[in-house]
């Protein structure tokens, strides 16, 4: 099999949500299982694993390739939590994330919408909010490589839910986990891969 480079890696990533979303839209999910195909579309399952890709590509580009390598540079810009507040400073790698995932769920026609959620969050709003969410967190600390689905009702509307260990890609990440002045005592050490939460993919069915 050949083996491709990190351009041609990302290029495909990025293939995959192009092809996968105009068949999302085509399929009519509602009132189809999350597990079966529906006729001449794909699977909730299909469509949030192809998201998913892009959006972890495109998180893992920022958090190696800008974040870090600034961090180790002389540079007059710094990635900073406060960074709305301070001069010459860009958004964290999980700040970036979140602002995607707001204007997202601000779009009617996406489709979907993404979080981040954490057993140990060092921001609020990465909490569980629902009991789902909290299972497959629980889930993903016991089965470190697995990814979790299922499905819950939330109001009158039923979704597939997908939830995808988020791990330490760059130094970026670890780094400020660990030195964070929000950890607690019990708060874990993270080193490189750790899975440090989920990124939860939702769809309506």
């Amino acid at each position: 099999m050949m083996k491709l480079n990190r351009n041609q890696q990302l290029a495909a990533a990025a293939l995959t949500v192009c092809a996968v979303l105009p068949l999302a839209a085509l399929s009519g999910c509602s009132n189809s299982e999350a597990s079966s195909t529906p006729s001449g579309g794909i699977t909730p399952q299909q469509f949030a694993d192809g998201v998913h890709a892009v959006m972890m590509a495109d998180r893992t580009v920022y958090a190696t390739h800008v974040v870090t390598n600034l961090n180790k540079q002389d540079a007059p810009v710094k990635a900073f939590e406060y960074w709305e507040d301070t001069e010459n400073s860009i958004p964290l790698p999980a700040q970036m994330f979140r602002m995607g995932a707001e204007l997202v769920d601000e779009n009617p026609e996406a489709g979907f919408t993404y979080a981040l959620r954490s057993k140990w969050p060092l921001n609020d709003q990465h909490q569980a909010k629902t009991e789902l969410e909290q299972t497959a967190l629980d889930y993903l600390s016991d089965n470190p490589g697995e990814n979790f689905y299922g499905e819950e009702e939330l109001g009158d509307q039923k979704y597939f839910v997908a939830v995808y260990p988020d791990r330490a890609v760059a130094e970026a990440c670890w780094s400020c986990h660990n030195e964070h002045p929000n950890r607690g005592d019990d708060y874990p050490e993270f080193a490189k891969d750790d899975v440090m939460g989920g990124v939860l993919v939702r769809v309506p069915l």
